[in-house]
């Protein structure tokens, strides 16, 4: 059985303690005991082949899976974003932005209008989705996650959609968001650099379990160049299949950007 719970007991002051996660498909066990800790405020990254579990165990610490076990401490205060932005066609962006938020309407409406301002939006707030760029619309996206003050921000590929200048500036308002926010992020990703540009720590689930666990020891800003960027980055992709000094020894799907699908 799961539980997913606000934490009413001393966790040693982490946002969020997973204990013995599992995940089972039929005869297939895709998450195999997991023990993942959060600190508050920590940005971690989850790496991954495809069909390793990261974006179930997201979907475990968001409450949408019914189907996992084991025990999970987690914020009530939490928000989800995902790689398609999941806007409704027939509400305004400002709508989409307060869609379910509680309080008094008013209310909502200036805290969805200070989102969107706060993710470059401003002036956007009567348009229709359609209108939106693929940027705009994950910006709406992330606004939306940001209004709800969440303690735990989950974050599915959010930029794996995007082209590679879109992406960048992405990069770049998402680090603005934590530093402001200061929530617990769990990013999923197939990007070795985009974790290692964003993440305080990067977790590669291999077979079911955490089979590397890495501290970002790299100064910001943080260089492709840098030495300690070059290092770590060798790391994560041998830990993930990858040998980079054999042409066309990648795994299926893979980019010669360090890009997992």
């Amino acid at each position: 059985m799961t539980a997913v719970i606000e934490p009413t007991v001393d966790l040693d002051g982490l946002a969020v303690a997973a204990r013995g996660v599992t995940r089972t498909f039929g005869d297939r066990t895709v998450l195999r005991g997991l023990d993942v800790d959060l600190r508050p405020g920590e940005f971690v990254a989850l790496l991954g082949r495809s069909g390793s579990g990261k974006s179930t165990f997201l979907r475990a610490l968001a409450g949408l899976d019914d189907g996992v076990e084991g025990e999970i401490h987690v914020p009530v205060a939490r928000s989800v974003v995902f790689q398609d932005p999941r806007l409704l066609p027939w509400a305004s962006v400002l709508d989409n932005v307060v869609l379910g938020l509680g309080g008094a309407r008013g209310e909502a409406a200036t805290a969805g209008r200070a989102a969107l301002a706060e993710v470059g939006l401003d002036g956007h707030e009567r348009d229709w989705p359609k209108t939106l760029s693929g940027g705009e619309a994950q910006r709406a996206a992330l606004a939306r996650a940001l209004v709800r003050e969440p303690a735990l921000l989950l974050l599915d590929e959010p930029f794996g959609a995007l082209d590679a200048l879109t992406r960048i500036r992405m990069h770049a308002l998402v680090q603005q968001l934590h530093a402001r926010h200061a929530p617990a992020v769990l990013l999923v990703t197939h990007d070795v650099d985009e974790a290692v540009l964003l993440a305080d720590r990067v977790l590669v689930l291999t077979d079911g379990r955490i089979s590397l666990d890495e501290v970002v020891d790299v100064p910001s800003p943080r260089l492709r160049g840098d030495d300690r960027f070059i290092a770590l980055r060798s790391r994560l992709l041998a830990e993930l299949g990858v040998d980079e000094g054999a042409e066309g020894n990648r795994p299926a799907g893979a980019t010669p950007a360090g890009t997992l699908t």
